[in-house]
């Protein structure tokens, strides 16, 4: 959302240190002008983009006088502003940090603590808002159309939610008039180390999703593809909690050993069974600089996609954010991610109280990913998002042609959408075949199919 349409709710600006207006390079001041006595949301990402300004030209003093003005709006408790101001700031912080080690003693530090969830709070999780779910209910309704007529079907599925999509499927499957086909679901045995994180393993959760298809008399067959010893978040643990280190994320995600595994033998792929590729919130982990030493001048995300491609799968459905957060300018990141992650704090304000654990445990995960956002670069910065135009065109690119949805998922989204607030919205984009979550008109999420160009269209 621009920040103009923010600019209703404004934070009252007391300041402790007067001496910061009086600058000797005026720079804190020209930044303040028009700002003085409330922020709202211009000036305050006119501050951050200050900020980043300075931090990019190595003036720590000016960064420091910059964000000791951000410290006294930002508010981990306050309203929208002042809490998406708070994880902003930390991830200055954090960047300044490596700058310059000992310049700033604010309130951030290097790393965010985070609860592995059961499955039970994670399921309430994603249904606080439709941010996953619309990618779910979208996503599942393609591949039920897209398997029709077939008695075996496996998906291989790349998603950060560990498998929370799926009961739906498989209830849905159970429905079948012709009866359920055998379901085979292949997942990777290491996922990026981001939230939401999970307290039982991936074969935990197999064992679980095996449990509830024996119930639905639906034939099912759960396979871990990946050495089992490089996974990380997925892995069964006996602690309550665990810390996000960005630094490590991208180096403990070994994306070249599933890259490898990604073969019609090592999937045991039959001939007889429908394969659905499912990406969801997952392609953006996947380095997208080209790389001439591995990949012969492409990037890793290209040769993933040249990979699936290869596997000449049913359909491929693409789920994400719908913001480009990929800029090699820092201050590009900021106005976008500023101006896009506002979305999930202004729509959790409209009915959870602001000290609310959940509030605050959903909030502190937009906050991880701000901080990896803003605060690292090269390699270390692993959230790498592009938006569904952006992803489009790169699927293009890579030999797949998109397919429209059809009513029946257009009207279960809609079913969906209105079980929650009345700011959450869909439309659909007629020519990119997408459809897209939208909060208060703005954008948020949306999903896409496709099938590979020498694969024949679904409608044949």
């Amino acid at each position: 959302m621009k920040t103009e349409l923010r600019a209703s709710t404004t934070t009252s600006l007391s300041l402790q240190n007067h001496n910061l207006f009086t600058s000797p390079q005026g720079s804190l001041a020209g930044a303040l002008k028009g700002c003085l006595g409330s922020l709202d949301g211009a000036c305050i990402e006119k501050l951050l983009l200050h900020c980043a300004s300075a931090l990019e030209s190595n003036d720590i003093t000016l960064a420091q006088q910059v964000m000791w003005v951000l410290n006294n709006v930002a508010s981990s408790l306050g309203d929208p502003n002042q809490r998406l101001t708070s994880w902003f700031l930390r991830a200055l912080i954090s960047r300044a940090s490596r700058v310059c080690p000992t310049a700033l003693n604010l309130n951030g530090n290097g790393f965010v603590q985070r609860r592995l969830m059961s499955v039970t709070e994670l399921a309430e999780y994603v249904d606080l808002i439709p941010w996953h779910r619309f990618g779910y209910s979208a996503s599942n309704s393609a591949i039920f159309k897209a398997i029709e007529g077939f008695s075996k079907v496996h998906i291989l599925d790349f998603s950060i939610t560990h498998c929370m999509q799926w009961p739906t499927l498989i209830d849905a499957l159970a429905k079948r008039p012709e009866g359920p086909p055998s379901l085979r679901i292949t997942v990777p045995s290491f996922r990026p180390q981001v939230p939401p994180l999970l307290n039982v393993s991936c074969e935990e959760v197999g064992l679980r999703l095996g449990n509830f298809s024996k119930f639905r008399q639906v034939p099912f067959e759960f396979n871990v593809i990946g050495n089992s010893s490089s996974s990380s978040s997925s892995s069964t643990s006996s602690t309550s909690e665990t810390t996000i280190m960005s630094e490590e994320s991208s180096s403990l995600f070994p994306f070249e050993v599933l890259l490898s595994q990604l073969n019609p033998s090592s999937l045991n792929l039959q001939e007889d069974e429908a394969l659905v590729i499912n990406f969801q919130n997952w392609l953006r982990y996947l380095c997208d600089e080209p790389n001439v030493e591995i990949y012969e001048g492409a990037s890793l995300r290209d040769t993933f996609l040249n990979t699936i491609k290869s596997l000449n799968p049913r359909v491929v459905v693409v789920v994400d954010e719908d913001s480009d957060l990929s800029a090699s300018s820092l201050t590009s990141r900021i106005t976008t991610c500023f101006n896009y992650l506002w979305i999930p704090f202004d729509a959790l304000e409209t009915f959870l109280a602001k000290d609310s654990p959940h509030r605050i445990e959903f909030e502190a995960d937009i906050g991880h990913k701000i901080e990896n956002i803003i605060g690292f670069e090269g390699f270390q910065r692993i959230e790498r998002l592009e938006s569904g135009l952006m992803l489009s065109q790169r699927m293009k690119n890579a030999g797949f042609f998109s397919i429209p949805f059809g009513e029946d998922t257009v009207g279960e989204v809609k079913a969906l959408l209105d079980e929650h607030a009345s700011g959450w919205g869909m439309k659909r984009e007629e020519d990119n075949n997408m459809l897209v979550l939208t909060w208060k008109g703005h954008n948020s999420v949306f999903a896409t199919a496709w099938v590979p160009t020498n694969g024949g269209s679904l409608e044949d």
